[in-house]
C-alpha cells in the first residue's frame, strides 16, 4: 500500500505500530544493497570473499558497539548483495547473556522503514528515535556510504531494511545457524533473502 508525503507516493511503514525499538531485546536485520547489486564480494567455495565494498561494511558494522554502548553484536555475515546481523539492545547494567528472548512481539514482514513512529519536532524526522534500531541501522548505512564514496566506489543501500524481534531462545539458535549457513546456501537462490528462516 501507498501514501502521500510531501505530494509524491511512498510505501507506507511496515513496522510493528506503537512498539519502541529502544527496548532490550535481540534484533535479527537484514540490509540489502541497492537493485540487490553484488557489491560485497562473492562466494567462493563456500566462503565468502570480500570486496573493498565488503572490507568497509564489516569495519563499520563491528564499529556498531564502539559507538552505542549499550549494544552487542551477536552472529552476523556480509554476502554478495545483503548482510545479516543480530543486534542486542541492554541496559547498561546488563550484560550479553542477561537479555532473555521471552515474550517478545514479531515485527511485520519486508520493508522496514528506518525510525520509529516518535515524533521528534518540526525539523526533524519523525519516525526517529536516538539509540533506536532504526537510528543504529541508519547511521551505520550512512557512514558506509560515505566511505565509499569517498574513495570512489559505486555504492548505494536499499532505502529500508528488514527486522524480526527474536522472542526465544529457540529461535535465537535457529537465526544464528541461518546465519552461518548462508554462503553455504548461497547457490540455493529459490527463495527470497529472509524466506524459510522462521
Amino acid at each position: 500500500m501507498t501514501e502521500k508525503f510531501r505530494n509524491k507516493y511512498r510505501i507506507a511503514t511496515t513496522r510493528l505500530k506503537g512498539y519502541d525499538y529502544t527496548r532490550n531485546g535481540l534484533y535479527f536485520i537484514t540490509i540489502c544493497t541497492q537493485k540487490k547489486i553484488p557489491c560485497f564480494g562473492e562466494i567462493n567455495d563456500g566462503k565468502m570473499i570480500l570486496s573493498e565494498t565488503g572490507i568497509i561494511v564489516y569495519k563499520f558494522w563491528m564499529q556498531i558497539q564502539d559507538h552505542f554502548p549499550n549494544i552487542n553484536l551477536d552472529e552476523f555475515i556480509i554476502m554478495p548483495d545483503h548482510i545479516h546481523g543480530i543486534i542486542i539492545i541492554k541496559s547498561k547494567s546488563e550484560t550479553k547473556s542477561e537479555i532473555k528472548c521471552d515474550n517478545m512481539v514479531e515485527t511485520p514482514n519486508l520493508g522496514v522503514s528506518t525510525g520509529t513512529s516518535i515524533q521528534i519536532g518540526k525539523s526533524g524526522n519523525p519516525y526517529w528515535k536516538s539509540n533506536s534500531i532504526g537510528s543504529i541501522i541508519n547511521q551505520f548505512k550512512r557512514i558506509c556510504t560515505i566511505k565509499t564514496k569517498s574513495i570512489g566506489l559505486d555504492f548505494s543501500w536499499q532505502p529500508r531494511f528488514y527486522d524480526h524481534i527474536i522472542r526465544s531462545d529457540k529461535e535465537l539458535n535457529h537465526i544464528r545457524t541461518y546465519i552461518k549457513d548462508n554462503p553455504n546456501n548461497w547457490l540455493n537462490k529459490e527463495h527470497d533473502v529472509n524466506s524459510n528462516i522462521l
